[in-house]
């Protein structure tokens, strides 16, 4: 290799360090109130990550520099030596993509009351992942803002670009849902992604629901979509097992959507048919929690959207799926995943605490004593708010603002916790 070769390669791999070591940890870049900081196991986890990686690309870089100089690179020919530091460049380009990542959820924690929210929010997602019994160590969860009117949710222990492993769960949380009940249907859908990754609830279900697909449950292809749509319908049930009635509210404000797309069937979507999944979450309602708001809320569902118009061959496909509901249902609520060691996910979920007549009781009784509701879990706050919301006990208004001094007291709370 000639020496201009080298020297030009040794100055790019140089410059790469000098870039990196501008990389600062967000805890010295981020202006944001103490009550908006992340949950220090988030905080702690992503600068560990984060330090990880610049630290393996520091002595990747180094190697290049040592070896570029050394007996090996004065033998080496020019195109392998910048083939070799066309790879370090890649690993730096992907150490900026990770940083990119939680800098575009960090840095939302400086806006003007949102990132307090956010902070609240982080704290609502937490406890509606934990649930008792010790079957899993939840990881910390970090939310922010994003247009559009679904959520997502990258889920920690999965790999992040450019390797490693994410270790916080990251969830994006629609813009226009704050502040509202309806923002724990989507927030709490995301939480059940993660929550069935840590159970491994879609690979013990999945033989349950092959085992159906030539039995007489049903036609073979209503279980054959069941199946593909598992992942989905498991955060579903989740967010129904967590906030009741608030979830199937938050689903329809999503899934309002123009006829073509609310009837859509695409097998290759791993959403059920916006129509169905709506129906699904009565369905899911119904044995959770049984009483005459879910044949209402479907009632009410088919009034916006019937069927009449559709080719008939999706109208027989969608009412085999409706026919198949009660069924699905049922299986949900009786399934016992191996790690839960014998429980069932209602059980292991606390769905007898959702019952909508004692969610009615405990609103009045917070009206008469408000800071009962401020002690309260905030995944059961948000069941409460949702099923007055429901019962017209609740203004939007009314819940706008309650929901916006809870995030507030949430986040506030749990930073003075950690001082």
């Amino acid at each position: 290799m000639s020496p201009y070769a080298a020297w030009m390669l040794a100055q790019e791999a140089r410059s790469l360090l000098s870039r990196l070591a501008r990389v600062q940890p967000f805890a010295l870049i981020e202006p944001m109130v103490p009550a908006a900081a992340l949950l220090p196991a988030a905080q702690r986890a992503i600068e560990r990550q984060l330090y990880s990686g610049r630290r393996e690309l520091r002595a990747m870089v180094r190697g290049f520099l040592r070896w570029l100089h050394g007996a090996g690179g004065k033998r080496a020919t020019a195109a392998e030596a910048q083939r070799r530091f066309t790879f370090l460049r890649m690993k730096f380009n992907a150490a900026l993509v990770q940083f990119d990542l939680f800098n575009d959820a960090v840095t939302q924690r400086s806006e003007h009351r949102n990132g307090v929210w956010l902070a609240g929010l982080d704290v609502a997602s937490l406890d509606a992942l934990a649930i008792p019994g010790g079957y899993y160590e939840s990881p910390p969860v970090l939310c922010y803002l994003d247009r559009g009117p679904g959520a997502a949710i990258r889920r920690a222990r999965t790999r992040l670009p450019g390797g490693g492993s994410n270790p916080v769960a990251i969830i994006r949380v629609p813009r226009e849902r704050m502040v509202g009940a309806s923002i724990a249907s989507s927030l709490f859908h995301e939480v059940g992604h993660q929550g069935a990754a840590l159970l491994d609830l879609v690979n013990s279900l999945r033989p349950v629901l092959q085992s159906l697909q030539g039995g007489g449950a049903g036609p073979a292809r209503v279980w054959q979509l069941w199946e593909r749509w598992i992942s989905e319908i498991v955060a579903d049930f989740w967010s129904v097992a967590r906030v009741g009635v608030a979830a199937t509210h938050g689903l329809i404000g999503v899934v309002s959507l123009p006829r073509i797309f609310v009837f859509r069937i695409n097998i290759d979507d791993p959403h059920p048919v916006p129509w169905i999944r709506v129906l699904l979450s009565c369905a899911m309602g119904e044995r959770l929690y049984p009483h005459p708001q879910w044949q209402r809320l479907a009632r009410l569902w088919e009034s916006f959207y019937p069927l009449d118009g559709l080719p008939a061959a999706d109208q027989q496909l969608l009412q085999e799926l409706r026919a198949a509901l009660p069924a699905l249902a049922g299986l949900l609520a009786n399934h016992r995943p191996a790690a839960l060691r014998g429980a069932s996910l209602p059980q292991a979920l606390a769905v007898a605490q959702r019952q909508p007549a004692y969610l009615g009781l405990l609103f009045r009784l917070w009206q008469r004593r408000p800071e009962r509701m401020y002690a309260a879990a905030p995944v059961l706050v948000f069941a409460v708010i949702g099923q007055a919301r429901a019962d017209g006990k609740l203004s939007p208004e009314h819940e706008s603002i309650l929901l916006a001094r809870l995030l507030t007291h949430w986040a506030l709370r749990n930073t003075l916790i950690d001082l």
